[in-house]
């Protein structure tokens, strides 16, 4: 039970009552199944008595919810008795939760004294009442959970972290890591933020209890400093901290709370559930296998990395270096935290591409605990050389991306997103161990220094300088280095720099990279010329930058990149540049692109303009010799401009892999990787000449002139691929797709969009019309099957022509909806129109049975002549729906639908989807009408706006 103790212990503190957990649970569970029975008994009493009492709303929600928690305990008793957890800490914890959750539901019981119904609505609601915890709970305010390096603190406060959001115990459960070089303004940031940019002391006093959660602290914090209150139990506060040091913990005044290593069971089951099923079943491992566990010495970090180093691995030879290597390295050491460090370092030396460890190495020149971009780390890879030169950057990217993997399987990354990663601080003071053997790198990155470190600092062998995310505002002629002669890259980006001596970088002949984003420069020394090794600069997002140097001495530049600063025009001597392949122009200040500059450029591979400098339009006869490029950010005066560029990239058969390609004027960007906008262009009618399946993001703005996006002329209606499209402010759109023009066609348009966005559209009276000589029974069979058979959300704004949103034989085709959201249509009345196919005779009655059975939710908002969102005899049958949003105006619409269940043929009787709730404003929810089933309101739950 060792690893469970930390998880009570913190869980007791934050008040959660525990007393012999695991023999408790029968008895609360049982305890609370009487008080169940004996509450539906009371209340059946006074629901006999006269003048038309009612449940009480409390009363009948923890009813409903007691029989669910009842329900879970049972499947928690089947599973621990079962045994199929990995280790007692995992049985152990579950058990806890669950006794915990139905201990709470104990407390939280309704009061029979107070009475369990009411006369009704004008008798009032009941007071609200706060929860009731343990006087040893109350006295702790402040814990601290310690331990060595690897042992699982930041794991278990995780765990904690999200069961505190779950169980909904306090307003506001803020994580903050602090690390070594934490920054007081930074932390009192992340903490208003958390807070929606209140301190704690201000949000205190509307918002009620807190939790803060220090992850990763390595000295004592002065609460007082930041501005965070002193936890006590009068203001509800708890903190939580995680360190390596008692001492902290004690100098904190905290209750301290030791997490030990894994016992050697559950060590050993640890890294069997990471090393892979072929190994677990392999019986001549495993001698083997348990010697190397027992290396590990119970710390879950370097179990986890070593299982991940070994997975799959069927070779007996390998594992038995890998125990000769464990027992070496961790034999040199006596210190517990330097014996992490080797036992990490073993997964490191497994790496067996020399460059992959380069990459692995190169992430340690970030902050620590930094959250790391991946498309901006494989950026660095290749600006570094770690990835061999490919026929294309996309294949080098996603070389890029194998190398990441294969770091993540291992665990020397950790996988924080689908769009970053970050190495665990231990991991990350192994590779500075490594780093430190060879001295070729001074990382100094996120460290507060405010100036240059002093010249005896830069040592004449160093080859790679991270100073980035630091406050330093001036380089000093003072302390500028004198012996960089091995430098080849220098990381400066984010500080405050806003001056750079001309005599910098005179002594790096070397230099490769050159990082200055996000600085405050406002130009380059002239002495950047010089450097006539340099593949890489990055100047990204230096707003106060309006002037560069020559460049055309820097022969060897493969990589120039300007968006966001100041400059109008285009660095002298870019002409030259012959090896660019990546050059990133998203200037909005820049007055033109001069004539004939990107012909000569026949090695760009990715090329980027602001979209909303109409000065910097694109020539196709000027992209024609850019036979090499991958990705294109850009605008095109006009569709004629457009064709010509497309059409030469047909007949080169070359594809773009990734694009933002806009044609005439619009705001309106694309955020996919394929996206065209087209923006106030008129005379059009649709004659674009591109390969339709390659679009997946369509965006068409103010081109007045068309009245559909898709009939017999246009190129779209091939276009298969489309996946977000948005019409706004075209004033002749009278529908999105034109039925006839499918009458004898195969074409299946819209097949796989997901997102439809039409706004502003006057005219628009439906998404698909038909033609005037097709029939309301026809249509269906006329509708390709498939078009919008994808769509997830349809957003309609301001379509004052729209009468009926979905009409009844389109419906079949939207079973994968999940949103729909109606704002400012003024002439809309329903919005699924009814179906006289789908109508099933029960006796007199008609029953419409509208299926959407992935729709999670419907907004109605400012719709004054809505009247329906079905017709009458119909239902609705869309068991996910979790939410009907109803503002402002719709006072015409008086009755919610009733509904079915997805299984079954049971009349609509007093049935809603599970989670459903309503939200509305609370004047139009009392304005509803129950005539056909009152009881249909009762299980209903309302929630008003702002409440």
């Amino acid at each position: 039970m060792e690893y469970v103790e930390p998880v009570v212990g913190i869980a007791n503190c934050l008040g959660t009552p525990l007393n012999d957990y695991v023999r408790n649970f029968k008895r609360i569970r049982d305890e609370l199944n009487c008080k169940m029975e004996d509450i539906e008994l009371q209340l059946k009493a006074e629901l006999l008595r006269p003048l038309g009492k009612i449940p009480k709303k409390g009363v009948e929600n923890w009813l409903k919810a007691v029989k669910e928690i009842i329900r879970e305990a049972q499947v928690v008793e089947n599973k621990v008795g079962n045994g199929r957890y990995l280790c007692r800490a995992c049985n152990g914890k579950l058990v806890e939760e669950k006794t915990r959750e139905m201990e709470g539901f104990l407390d939280k019981a309704p009061n029979a004294s107070e009475g369990l119904a009411m006369d009704g609505p004008s008798a009032g609601l009941p007071l609200e009442t706060s929860e009731i915890v343990g006087e040893e709970a109350e006295e702790v305010s402040k814990i601290g959970v310690w331990g060595m390096g690897g042992v699982g603190k930041s794991t278990i406060m995780k765990h904690i972290h999200n069961d505190l959001l779950k169980e909904q115990r306090f307003e506001r459960v803020v994580w903050v890591t602090i690390s070594k070089e934490f920054n007081i303004v930074k932390l009192q940031n992340d903490i208003a933020s958390a807070l929606n940019g209140k301190m704690p002391e201000e949000a205190n006093k509307r918002e009620g209890k807190h939790v803060l959660i220090l992850d990763d602290v390595w000295s004592e914090v002065s609460l007082e400093e930041i501005g965070i209150p002193k936890p006590s139990s009068s203001n509800g506060y708890k903190l939580v901290l995680t360190t390596r040091l008692e001492q902290v913990c004690k100098s904190m005044r905290c209750k301290v709370i030791k997490v030990k290593p894994l016992s050697e069971e559950e060590a050993l089951i640890l890294f069997l559930s990471e090393v892979g099923p072929n190994i677990v079943q392999n019986q001549t491992l495993m001698p083997t296998l348990k010697l190397v566990v027992k290396e590990c010495a119970g710390l879950p970090l370097t179990i986890v990395i070593i299982a991940g180093t070994l997975r799959e691995e069927d070779d007996p030879l390998i594992w038995k270096n890998t125990l000769r290597e464990l027992k070496e390295r961790i034999g040199k050491v006596k210190e517990a935290e330097d014996k992490v460090i080797e036992c990490l370092k073993v997964s490191f030396n497994h790496l067996k591409d020399e460059k992959m460890k380069h990459c692995f190495l190169h992430c340690a020149l970030y902050p620590e605990d930094f959250q790391i971009g991946k498309d901006g780390l494989i950026e660095c890879w290749i600006e570094e050389g770690f990835i061999d030169d490919m026929s294309t950057r996309q294949e080098m990217k996603d070389k890029g991306h194998v190398i990441l993997k294969k770091l993540e399987d291992n665990c020397l990354l950790e996988n924080v997103s689908s769009e970053e990663v970050k190495m665990h601080d231990a991991v990350r003071d192994m590779a500075l161990s490594i780093i430190r053997m060879n001295p070729r790198y001074m990382i100094k990155a996120g460290l507060q220094l405010e100036e240059l470190p002093e010249k005896e600092q830069w040592s004449p062998d160093i080859e790679k300088a991270s100073l980035m995310y630091n406050s330093i505002s001036e380089i000093s002629i003072d302390v500028l280095p004198t012996k960089c002669q091995l430098l080849t890259t220098l990381l400066l980006q984010e500080n405050p720099i806003k001056k750079i001596p001309y005599s910098f970088f005179i002594n790096m002949p070397c230099l490769c990279v050159l990082n200055l984003s996000y600085t405050e420069i406002e130009g380059l020394p002239n002495s950047i010329s010089e450097l006539k090794n340099l593949t890489t600069l990055l100047l990204r997002g230096c707003k106060e930058l309006r002037d560069l140097p020559c460049l055309s001495m820097l022969q060897e530049l493969k990589k120039l990149d300007l968006w966001g600063t100041k400059i109008e025009e285009v660095p002298q001597g870019m002409d030259i540049l012959i090896k660019l392949r990546y050059l990133d122009l998203g200037v909005h200040t820049l007055k033109e692109i001069p004539a004939g500059l990107l012909p000569k450029l026949v090695h760009l591979q990715h090329l980027s303009f602001d979209v909303n400098n109409e000065k910097t339009s694109l020539k196709a006869e000027e992209m024609e010799p850019l036979k090499k490029l991958e990705c294109l950010t850009g605008r095109f005066e006009d569709i004629s401009e457009f064709n010509k560029f497309i059409s030469s990239m047909q007949q080169s058969k070359k594809n773009l892999i990734k694009y933002s390609l806009h044609v005439g004027s619009s705001s309106l960007h694309a955020a996919g990787d394929k996206g065209v906008t087209i923006g106030r262009v008129q005379n059009w009618e649709g004659e674009l000449i591109m390969h339709p399946i390659e679009i997946q993001e369509l965006n068409i703005v103010k081109c007045d002139y068309l009245r559909n996006l898709v009939d017999d002329n246009s190129s779209f209606k091939n276009a298969i691929d489309l996946r977000v499209c948005r019409i706004w402010g075209c004033e002749g759109i009278e529908c999105v797709v034109s039925l006839s023009s499918f009458a004898s066609s195969s074409a299946h348009p819209f097949q796989s969009l997901e997102v439809l966005d039409l706004e502003d559209l006057p005219k628009l009276s439906a998404l698909i019309m038909k033609d005037a000589g097709i029939g309301s029974e026809t249509t269906s069979t006329l509708a390709p099957s498939t078009t919008f058979s994808h769509l997830k959300e349809i957003r309609i704004y301001s379509c004052s022509s729209m009468k009926t949103l979905l009409p009844h034989w389109l419906l079949p085709n939207l079973q994968n909806l999940e949103k729909i959201h109606v704002e400012i249509c003024r002439q809309l009345v329903e919005i699924l129109g009814a179906a006289t196919s789908e109508v099933e005779v029960k006796g007199s009655d008609a029953l419409i049975k509208f299926h959407l059975p992935k729709l999670r939710e419907l907004d109605l908002w400012f719709l004054p002549n809505l009247k329906s969102i079905c017709s009458k005899s119909g239902v609705m049958v869309c068991d996910s729906l979790q939410l009907i949003g109803v503002a402002g105006d719709c006072y015409k619409l008086k009755r919610i639908p009733p509904f079915v269940p997805l299984v079954g043929n049971g009349q609509p009787f007093a049935y809603a989807p599970p989670s459903l709730a309503i939200r509305s404003g609370k004047e139009w929810w009392e304005s509803l009408e129950w005539d056909d089933d009152p009881n249909f309101k009762n299980v209903l739950r309302f929630f008003p706006w702002g409440g």
